[in-house]
């Protein structure tokens, strides 16, 4: 039977490139068990089984009408269609020759007696580089006999329409019935002491430190926060244990259920110190085999330690509602009233809302604090409008943690009894940086009398100009304050979104002068925060699928089937001259009336040198010339950009600036978002590397501006000294690696400062 009909396949079948057969999670443990990892053995039921089972069951039609017209915000109508479908997969019958499969395999991995084994779902789209499915799908733990076995496969299924699996999809884009879903069938590890591991510290980033965590019994109520574990980090260099937290533990999973811990065991260390050394380093060979940071849930059964599922690290990044880390400089002034686990960096203030179940999400509002005892995924909806998240249980990998780390909120997880102690109403300030809830809003207080500073900056200056990219309002005082040069990409996309509707429609019920004057008070915000330092705005540069999105959407866009590589950027302007007027009238008024000179823009995705000829015309016919005082760059993110550029530049930019994300795809043909070829997608490609020196060379020979925007500066050190070497006037990058970025910057400008005094 061909690999690709195939409805089952063992572990040693499958490897990291099976994700369209088996999903993230099941590719994983076939990788990792073909290379000598040790894996509890298995094998997974196929996504070709789960859409043979849809398609001779007419289940995809009643799953289509269900989701046709979904508000994924109504959290009511979400779940009550998720209720709906989940019900008709469950009373489906499985196909009697797939059930048998089943049985045989299962039969086959026991040996002689029925074994208990772990039944796990793994979406064919899950754990991807930058998206994570972790916990959308459900896991069923110790199941024992083929019949519970075969039923606990059609609970996966069901779980792939759960209402958090439903609104992450719809959220992020997905096509619901293009996500199949595999099962990897596992025999069970019973373990004595259980945990999660990253290979790199998710609080700090530090790829140079391994953070573990440890119960005792199954590792369940660790990952869904029932628990709060043992914390331990590990330096790489030395393979030391730099850091730990040991916590009191009073019960634990076991295969009998949940098990009180003896008064003895409970303060102790749960992994002595030796295993965790053992832990990290096998962690540190995993990642090697990756060559990316994991995320890995561990075991510890008979004195042998095992890795039972490993993913890349996906959240290690920051944005949405973080107002910026902080510490208090006179905490005598700030009452203390709770005290957890730093989970996710930033500091806010805001109402409590206490949520005693997925049921009550509603009650969470924009801006509210979201109180739990722990969440789960069911919780996401609630989490997105939340500014911020505590709960009493759970630790730094626990869901809450990593969903307020993936949204970029502040939280604090593992902080006892939040949820009895604080009132609904009462405003308090949660410092996810370092694990403190205070009474009161002092994050606004505290930094009027200038109590609260941001995290300490080396004040280095460097010849390249470190500038920001930044899109949300509310933040550009916070970040105006940082050791910056100013903001080299303002991202237009989220101050329309926030309006909610397509500017068309804006322009179809004369409403203009609402949409100018929204655009322009953004715009002011961040021009007036960081003069006289330039600010420079890309036009808007929503795709197709975005706009659908808005209200109207669907009345003024087309489906198209790649977006990335359609209606969008300039094409768009010269298009619809009207909408983009009210741009540039947002612009007029900012730089004209306020007086804010310092707000330049830059265009994307310009096609060629004809459309930056046009729109440079259609700028200057609404009152917006490039001179000497406004400054017009363009970005560099198409192959025709990189091969024209001389003509580019002779048509007259005053810079330009490299999209590294669309210009990478372009270059080497590749989807990021295709799990078939994501392995191929490589900032650091041979010819991407070619472009990067073309585009900074010949900018230096014009006498125009060169910036990269984007992480790979702050990633990748060995590069930054070539786009030092080869003339790059500036990077544009996210907040959360200002003082990195400067110091990688600074030591390439000091190694080649050296390295030309010694010729």
């Amino acid at each position: 039977m061909p690999r690709k009909t195939a409805q089952i396949l063992w572990f040693e079948e499958v490897s990291k490139n099976s994700i369209s057969l088996v999903g993230g999670k099941g590719a994983n443990l076939g990788e990792m068990y073909r290379s000598g990892i040790p894996v509890p053995n298995g094998f997974c039921v196929t996504a070709y089984a789960y859409f043979e089972f849809l398609k001779k069951t007419s289940l995809r039609q009643k799953i289509l009408t269900e989701l046709s017209g979904l508000d994924t915000q109504d959290s009511k109508k979400l779940i009550e269609a998720s209720k709906n479908i989940k019900t008709a997969i469950l009373a489906a019958q499985m196909p009697k020759d797939l059930a048998k499969l089943i049985a045989e395999a299962y039969h086959e991995l026991s040996g002689e007696f029925d074994k208990r084994v772990a039944v796990r779902s793994s979406a064919t789209a899950e754990d991807l580089p930058d998206a994570s499915f972790a916990g959308q799908q459900e896991t069923y733990l110790n199941i024992q006999g083929a019949k519970d076995v075969i039923k606990s496969v059609q609970k996966c299924w069901a779980s792939l329409f759960e209402a958090r699996a439903i609104f992450y999809r719809t959220e992020n884009k997905f096509n619901h019935m293009k996500v199949g879903i595999a099962v990897p069938i596992q025999l069970m590890v019973q373990s004595e002491v259980s945990g999660i591991m990253f290979t790199v510290n998710p609080i700090t980033n530090s790829s140079s430190e391994v953070s573990i965590e440890a119960a005792y019994g199954l590792g369940q109520p660790i990952v869904s926060g029932e628990i709060t574990p043992d914390q331990f980090i590990v330096s790489k260099e030395t393979g030391k244990i730099t850091k730990k937290q040991i916590v009191k533990q009073t019960w634990q999973l076991t295969d009998a259920g949940e098990v009180k811990v003896s008064k003895a065991y409970q303060e102790k260390q749960k992994l002595d110190d030796k295993h965790v050394i053992e832990l990290a380093k096998l962690g540190m060979k995993v990642e090697k085999h990756y060559g990316r940071p994991q995320d890995m849930e561990w075991g510890y059964q008979d004195k042998t330690l095992y890795i039972v599922q490993s993913r890349p690290v996906t959240t290690l990044k920051m944005g949405g509602n973080v107002v910026g880390e902080i510490k208090i400089s006179d905490e005598k002034n700030a009452k203390l009233l709770l005290e957890g686990l730093g989970a996710s960096p930033g500091a806010v203030s805001g109402p409590v809302r206490i949520i005693k179940s997925s049921g009550e999400i509603t009650k969470i509002q924009p801006g509210d604090i979201l109180v739990a005892e722990m969440t789960n995924p069911d919780y996401v909806p609630a989490m997105k409008r939340a500014a911020a998240i505590l709960t009493d249980k759970g630790g730094r990998t626990s869901h809450a943690a990593i969903v307020s780390r993936e949204l970029g909120i502040p939280a604090v997880v593992g902080a006892g009894e939040a949820t009895k102690i604080l009132q609904d109403g009462e405003i308090i300030s949660v410092d996810g940086s370092n694990g403190k809830v205070f009474e009161g809003n002092i994050v606004v207080a505290l930094s009027k009398k200038e109590s609260i500073s941001s995290i300490s900056e080396e004040s280095i200056k460097t010849a390249t100009k470190v500038y920001l990219n930044l899109a949300e309002p509310e933040l550009a005082d916070l970040h105006a304050k940082r050791n910056v040069d100013g903001i080299g990409l303002l991202r237009a996309e989220f101050m329309i979104a926030h309006m909610g509707t397509h500017p068309r429609k804006f322009v179809q019920e004369g409403r203009q002068k609402e949409f100018i004057n929204h655009m322009a008070k953004g715009l002011e915000t961040f021009a007036k925060a960081f003069h006289p330092r330039p600010v420079v705005y890309r036009t808007t540069d929503f795709r197709t699928n975005e706009y659908r999105n808005l209200k109207g959407g669907a009345q003024f866009e087309t489906e198209e089937p790649n977006p990335m590589i359609g209606f969008r950027g300039v094409s768009r302007y010269l298009d619809d001259a009207d909408v983009f007027k009210m741009e540039i009238e947002a612009i007029k008024i900012v730089r004209n009336k306020k007086g804010y000179k310092n707000l330049y823009v830059m265009l994307p995705f310009v096609r060629t040198v004809e459309q930056l000829r046009e729109v440079k015309k259609l700028m200057a016919s609404f009152g917006l010339r490039r001179s000497s005082n406004f400054k017009l760059w363009m970005m560099v993110e198409i192959p025709s950009n990189v091969i024209s550029l001389e003509e580019f530049l002779d048509e007259g930019v005053d810079g330009v600036s490299v999209g590294t994300n669309d210009l990478t795809m372009l270059i080497l043909g590749v989807d990021r978002d295709n799990e078939k070829v994501i392995s191929v997608y490589n900032e650091l490609d041979p010819a991407m590397l070619w472009c990067l020196e073309k585009v900074i060379t010949t900018a230096k020979k014009y006498k125009v501006t060169s910036s990269i925007c984007g992480q790979a500066p702050s990633e990748y050190p060995d590069l930054v000294k070539k786009l030092v070497g080869w003339g790059m006037t500036s990077v544009s990058i996210s907040p959360d690696v200002i003082d990195k970025t400067r110091k990688i910057i600074y030591d390439a400008e000091q190694g080649l400062l050296k390295r030309k005094s010694k010729k």
